[in-house]
């Protein structure tokens, strides 16, 4: 088994198990992040004629806000039964749901997206492959596109307790990389269960 499978193998036996209702899916609100929604609404964000991708979708609560707001939003999730679930829970989407690997992202995806959400996906997985996920998550975004990243937070010296495992400060910036800039990082506090601290991230690629 190689450093990725182990890493990500784990997703599809939980949502299996949740489809079973043998367990409930740690991260499923049952609608979008809060944080998705907070942020777009204070930007009186606008899709209309462009594109979004939504990393780790899971059951599909972040992209059907995201296609509400008129983009042409792409799906993806590791589990095909967490593809499955999401389209079950929403059949009448505009989202197109799909079955992929981060860290096998089709070379089309490469700049492609106007606006890129990642939600908890890089604190599922294991400290020696987080790098290389931040690397696949950043490269989607296009020239004069946005990167929201939402992640619970803790401080260096905390211990991480996972998974999912909360991200330190270093891990947010570094998404800024290979002309990826941060815009704001917000350290938001009083948050509600599961994690009380969060962290709310805006990046930028640089236009050509």
């Amino acid at each position: 088994m190689s450093a990725d499978d182990a890493a990500t193998g784990w997703f599809e036996p939980l949502y299996a198990a949740a489809a079973r209702g043998e367990t409930g899916v740690p991260w499923d609100r049952g609608g979008p992040s809060p944080q998705l929604v907070e942020w777009a609404s204070a930007r009186s964000l606008d899709g209309a004629g462009r594109r979004a991708l939504v990393v780790g979708a899971g059951l599909g609560g972040d992209a059907e806000h995201v296609a509400g707001l008129g983009f042409d939003t792409l799906a993806f999730d590791i589990s095909p039964t967490a593809v499955r679930l999401a389209r079950e829970r929403h059949p009448d989407s505009r989202v197109t749901y799909a079955v992929a690997d981060l860290f096998t992202a089709p070379p089309e995806w490469a700049g492609a997206f106007d606006l890129v959400v990642e939600n908890i996906t890089v604190q599922a997985l294991p400290a020696d492959v987080r790098p290389r996920a931040i690397r696949a998550i950043a490269d989607t975004v296009a020239p004069g596109g946005t990167l929201l990243v939402l992640a619970a937070a803790r401080d260096d010296d905390q211990p991480a307790d996972g998974p999912p495992w909360p991200l330190v400060r270093d891990e947010v910036e570094s998404f800024a990389a290979g002309g990826v800039e941060a815009v704001r990082i917000e350290d938001l506090r009083g948050m509600p269960p599961p994690w009380g601290r969060r962290w709310r991230a805006e990046f930028t690629r640089r236009a050509r």
